[in-house]
């Protein structure tokens, strides 16, 4: 009686677990780039009290056993890299990837990280920065006489510079991709890391190789399905009620049994 006890208080930390992650999907609905999580569960180990298989005469097995389950838990919480809308923004420095890939940024302690937010910004040197100051790799520099910058599909980057007529390259924006991206660890500040599970990442120029393509002016939205998500939490409101039930039910029939016996 007291192994349902112990079932339902599984369920009622898995169902937890759950609504943290669908809660942590809505608050970066507008969060630029992000991707939505996902709490995957599995069960627990079982008690075999009568094995499948088992003799029960001399020509005669069992054609199914007698197994008590332990509950559930959540076993990870991967991240899902379908794309988001796309929205026009015609700030020259937003860029969206159309497709597969990252954009590769280094942090202040020389790690490599990755992010699909494309919300780049200039420094007081003129590097190509993310929101939060770090550089954009390759490290591109604009002139401080720039007055406009293209950059094409395939990542090349012209500057027009005041006082001359033709447009001078800047350099070319790389993309970097994951042989596995569901195993990039999230760090914050819409920033990935590789992880054994990732792979090594494999960069190229937008468009080749399987690269998605760079959209100058506009930004990758967050791939939230928010009438997805509420469906989702009232899902687990009422799975979280029924394990609770379960529990509260065990302990009437314990009460009963000790109040009547």
């Amino acid at each position: 009686m007291t192994a349902a006890l112990w079932v339902g208080k599984t369920g009622l930390d898995a169902q937890q677990t759950r609504m943290s992650v669908i809660a942590n999907n809505l608050a970066n609905v507008s969060t630029t780039g992000f991707k939505r999580g996902r709490a995957q569960f599995e069960d627990l180990l079982y008690q075999n009290v009568r094995q499948v298989g088992g003799q029960t005469a001399q020509n005669a097995e069992l054609p199914s056993g007698l197994m008590l389950g332990a509950g559930t838990r959540v076993v990870s919480t991967s991240k899902l890299f379908t794309q988001g809308n796309v929205i026009q923004t015609g700030n020259n420095l937003d860029l969206a990837i159309n497709g597969r890939g990252f954009f590769k940024i280094n942090l202040p302690d020389g790690t490599a990280a990755y992010t699909r937010d494309g919300a780049f910004q200039v420094n007081k040197d003129g590097q190509v920065v993310t929101s939060s100051g770090y550089i954009l790799q390759p490290e591109i520099t604009l002139p401080p006489s720039a007055i406009s910058v293209t950059i094409s599909r395939d990542g090349v980057i012209n500057v027009q510079v005041a006082g001359e007529t033709e447009p001078n390259q800047a350099g070319t924006l790389q993309l970097a991709d994951f042989i596995n991206p569901a195993g990039l660890q999230p760090i914050g500040e819409n920033l990935f890391l590789q992880s054994a599970s990732s792979g090594d990442p494999q960069e190229g120029d937008p468009g080749a190789n399987g690269l998605g393509l760079i959209m100058q002016g506009a930004l990758e939205t967050s791939n939230v399905n928010v009438v997805e998500e509420m469906v989702d939490m009232i899902e687990t409101q009422r799975a979280y009620e029924m394990n609770s039930k379960v529990i509260s039910t065990t302990d009437q029939m314990l009460q009963y049994v000790n109040q009547n016996l």
